[in-house]
């Protein structure tokens, strides 16, 4: 079980979503960048709505924890084997919602925090059913290190993100520049399912996505919340 305190506060949060929604293809670098990321074969398109995928709650770990690289990839003996880093904004719900406006999603929002979002591309890719497997491996939602309300963060649609790996910068955009804002996507989400207090979404990564190796060590900040750091390992 993971706990993350609230900044401005004493009280810790234990996290305890039923779902964690992220976003797909939200910054328009991504976009472009998918072709090659995601091996499709058809030109990159701006979506025209906000593109939804799961990952499960046993992907969440805190900061300080390590990347667990699964043992069963070695079965494929996929050439090359990728696992990516992406850096995200994510925020808390605060109380359940369902078809809420857009001038209505902040009353939801308990607070931000950094999210990163593991992907292991080559299941990501092949597996019929679509992204969930590769997208829900143990370990593969770092988030934290801690959970900032709006009231001390300022506006969350301007906001620099970044990520380094093994000290160099590898990811460097802002919230600006997301395709689908978070009032909008909150709103969007909730007029598809039903959302609950402790529920995570993530808001999708900008460009500058690659491979993760044992050994490294990935750092994601955002501007106000603070650095998430974790290690890279394989399983044994």
């Amino acid at each position: 079980m993971i706990s993350l305190k609230i900044a401005g506060s004493e009280a810790a949060y234990v996290l305890h979503p039923t779902k964690i929604i992220a976003l797909g293809l939200n910054y328009r670098e991504h976009v472009k960048e998918s072709l090659s990321v995601l091996a499709s074969q058809a030109a990159p398109e701006i979506p025209k709505e906000p593109v939804l995928f799961c990952k499960t709650p046993n992907v969440l770990i805190a900061d300080g924890q390590n990347i667990v690289l699964p043992r069963i990839l070695a079965s494929y003996a996929f050439m090359p084997a990728r696992t990516d880093y992406e850096a995200e904004l994510a925020f808390i719900i605060s109380k359940p919602c369902k078809n809420i406006s857009p001038d209505e999603a902040f009353d939801h929002i308990l607070g931000f925090t950094c999210f990163n979002d593991v992907s292991q591309r080559n299941i990501q890719n092949s597996d019929r059913s679509g992204w969930f497997r590769g997208k829900s491996f143990d370990s593969f939602g770092p988030i934290g290190p801690r959970i900032v309300p709006l009231s001390l963060l300022g506006n969350p649609q301007s906001l620099g993100i970044s990520c380094r790996l093994n000290g160099k910068t590898v990811q460097e955009s802002n919230s600006s520049q997301m395709i689908f804002g978070i009032a909008e996507t909150l709103s969007y989400i909730s007029r598809n399912l039903s959302l609950e207090e402790g529920d995570i979404i993530s808001t999708g990564t900008p460009s500058g996505v690659g491979p993760l190796k044992p050994g490294d060590v990935v750092e994601v900040e955002i501007e106000g919340i603070g650095i998430l750091r974790n290690s890279v390992v394989a399983e044994a």
